[in-house]
């Protein structure tokens, strides 16, 4: 028995009874096989893409009509571009670990990537989860965005044999490089969820370097080259980049890492210290000897990557790929180095957002610590709610509040930005965070928006028999109306919805929630007559329109009533 595939077939069994109640609600299942199978994509999906537990579940689109594919997910799109995830996994009993992904799921997935990412293909007996997902994405392509692919063969043994190789290889060309092909398994799940796991190690620098004692720390900056970088990746791989607030962006589509790797596979990697911005670690503690005068071997106890995560693993592929690169120029980089108190966990946040802030990134844990974070914490906990502000591997209850929820949910309702709580969820904690986080910004005014924005996403998640298509796509949109007829039952603003109102809001989000969604549903309907009068509209035309916010004048100017 496979150590590691113990420990992820024992994960499963409490994932299992975490998403049983959702996977027969959503997904029909309910046999204890296909649940267990179920439990591994939807664990592979949350541990890959770093996904809240109600994220990795919407993306599970496993069932009948799946054309091979076990969960999408589609991300926002960025300069241009957008980056779809797909999902086969293949999970068997036998826990040797010792089987080959199979080259027939490779072929599926070939298939399935040619057929769905062309906007002009028909689609047959396509379940309706992973339609919707797929029409968003055409809708995307048509719109004129570039997908970046990456295809993740998942299983509980070993990676794709030689002739799977071969057929990846093969459809490369055709594909244009648009997609990357990733293998996960037990070992690969296990270094990821083991990330807080301190990592020590000796790193060896090229040349001179500077050491200072600042305060109660210390800063080493030197050099170090691509070849020992590549080599710790090697050694401690994910464990590194726990404080990284990026996971690998890949090569394909990614315009930074592909330069990364093109400098070092040029003539040009001599100059690739100059070209890049070097790499920042933190530490608890380093040493060296002080008595060489260079090319030092450092010490280094708790070792994190808080910076140049990206670098670092775009090195790494590059050179796995390329093992015999020339290293006639060799090439370096700038390594900054830092050795922290233990105890100051919010210098080392600091740090990380100021190294961080040249590209976008998700700064949800960064504002964790923000004032009005946690005076949303006092106000939300006071009306019998948790509210968290960071993230946590715990399930999330019924009234337990996320970070991330309350920021959508506030845009959506609140602030009246349906099209940006959906599809701008990278800005909610940058450009648009005090859009959203205002100094007047009440626990109530959170938890009722909260509640009605599930509302809506329930039905998108498991529409009912009389709702219509677009509430798919639609549910920031019908939201954002519900809380129209919130107020207006009140009969009070949204500037006086404190704790003096919340039994009363909350009881009428009790009583009338349904309706206030039958109603906002309706108002959406209304919507888009006016906008494309009685022609028939197609799920692509449908994902564009609620992408771009056409309706959100049309529906503010609307009279509310609850009919």
């Amino acid at each position: 028995m496979n150590i590691n595939a113990s420990i992820i077939d024992q994960r499963l069994i409490s994932v299992c009874e975490e998403i049983r109640q959702q996977a027969a609600d959503e997904l029909h299942i309910t046999d204890d096989d296909r649940l267990k199978s179920l439990a591994f994509v939807f664990l592979c999906v949350k541990t890959m893409l770093d996904l809240e537990d109600d994220e990795a579940f919407d993306c599970l689109t496993e069932g009948g009509g799946d054309f091979g594919i076990d969960a999408m997910h589609i991300s926002e799109e960025h300069d241009n571009e957008f980056t779809i995830s797909l999902f086969q996994a293949k999970y068997k009993k036998n826990l040797e670990g010792n089987a080959h992904f199979p080259e027939s799921g490779i072929l599926t997935l070939v298939n399935a990537i040619r057929c769905i990412f062309d906007p002009a293909a028909k689609l047959q007996q396509i379940n309706e989860r992973l339609q919707i997902k797929v029409e968003e994405a055409r809708s995307l392509i048509r719109d004129g965005y570039i997908p970046q692919v990456r295809a993740f063969a998942c299983n509980n043994g070993q990676k794709w044999n030689q002739a799977a190789e071969g057929i990846i290889k093969q459809v490369q060309e055709s594909f244009n490089n648009q997609v990357t092909w990733e293998h996960v398994n037990h070992d690969r799940l296990v270094t990821i969820l083991q990330a807080a796991k301190p990592v020590n190690d000796t790193l060896q620098l090229t040349g001179k370097a500077i050491v200072e004692d600042m305060d109660f720390s210390r800063v080493l900056v030197g050099r170090i080259s691509v070849r020992e970088v590549a080599a710790l990746i090697e050694r401690h791989g994910e464990r590194l980049l726990e404080r990284n607030i990026r996971r690998y962006l890949g090569l394909q589509g990614n315009r930074v890492n592909k330069a990364i790797r093109e400098t070092l596979l040029s003539p040009e990697r001599g100059n690739f210290y100059f070209y890049n911005n070097g790499i920042t670690l933190t530490c608890d503690k380093f040493a060296y000897n002080a008595l060489q005068s260079g090319d030092y071997q450092v010490r280094i106890e708790n070792l994190q990557i808080i910076n140049g995560g990206q670098t670092c693993m775009t090195i790494y592929k590059t050179l796995q790929q390329y093992p015999l690169l020339d290293d006639n120029p060799p090439a370096y980089v700038l390594l900054r180095l830092y050795q922290l108190p233990s105890d100051n966990e919010d210098l080392v946040r600091q740090i990380t957002l100021a190294t961080n802030s040249q590209n976008p990134v998700d700064l949800r844990d960064l504002r964790a610590n923000d004032e009005l974070q946690q005076r949303l914490e006092m106000d939300i906990s006071q009306l019998g709610y948790t509210y968290r502000r960071k993230r946590s591997s715990q399930g999330i209850k019924s009234r337990d509040i996320t970070s991330g929820v309350a920021a959508e949910a506030v845009l959506a309702v609140w602030r009246k930005r349906p099209h940006q709580a959906k599809f701008f969820a990278r800005e909610h904690f940058g450009k648009l965070y005090h859009i959203i986080f205002t100094d007047n910004l009440t626990g109530t005014q959170v938890i009722t928006a909260v509640l009605l924005y599930r509302i809506a996403e329930n039905h998108r998640r498991r529409p009912h028999t009389n709702d219509p298509v677009f509430v798919r796509y639609g549910s920031c949109f019908i939201a954002m109306q519900m809380g129209r007829r919130l107020l207006k039952d009140l009969a009070i603003p949204l500037e006086s919805l404190n704790h003096k109102y919340f039994n009363d809001a909350t009881s009428l989000i009790d009583k009338k929630g349904e309706l206030y969604f039958s109603a906002s549903v309706k108002d959406v309907d209304k919507a888009l007559k006016q906008l494309y009068g009685q022609n028939e509209i197609s799920l692509q035309q449908l994902s564009a329109t609620f992408r771009r916010g056409d309706l959100i004048e049309k529906l503010n100017n609307m009279d509310i009533t609850n009919e």
